[in-house]
């Protein structure tokens, strides 16, 4: 199954991604969505699993919630907003991680593309960067994966190009 991620879209959404996402089975958004437009138009292109981010707004916040934790092609995830990165994950998300011990655990929010292995808990951290136009980040970024038989293959980073 391939997987679409995306985060910190602020409310942008750019015909680009329907090229990139619709190639996909599924789109994930980790937060910080921006609008509800851009949560349609996601919805209108693939099956979507989202959550809310610190920016969204209450309409965002009815249709998603803060955590979404499922199983998908044998992989278990947590996605969250903010959750920080191994060996510095913010402090609300290490109860979330001990008690749902995800495969892969993807969050948004720093607007940094990080891919790193934790082999503490024994799970891979994504954070697709951010693909919108607010923010500090210098490229934007969204990711696109494999799930296959319990592992993530296949990892593609797609630059989306500068802000500005």
């Amino acid at each position: 199954m391939r997987i679409g991620l995306l985060s910190d879209t602020h409310a942008w959404w750019e015909e680009r991604f329907n090229h990139y996402l619709g190639a996909c089975d599924e789109i994930w958004h980790a937060g910080d969505i921006g609008s509800e437009l851009v949560a349609d138009y996601m919805e209108a292109l693939k099956p979507v699993r989202a959550v809310y981010g610190n920016c969204d707004g209450y309409p965002l916040r009815l249709r998603y919630s803060r955590f979404l934790a499922f199983e998908c092609e044998g992989v278990k995830v947590l996605l969250t907003h903010i959750g920080g990165y191994p060996g510095k994950y913010a402090p609300e998300i290490k109860q979330e991680l001990d008690a749902y011990k995800p495969d892969l655990f993807v969050c948004g929010h720093s607007h940094i593309l990080k891919v790193q292995y934790d082999k503490n808990r024994q799970l891979l951290h994504i954070n697709p960067g951010a693909a919108g136009l607010q923010g500090f980040q210098t490229v934007r970024t969204l990711v696109c994966f494999d799930l296959n038989a319990g592992k993530v293959e296949n990892l593609d980073v797609v630059e989306l190009g500068a802000i500005g």
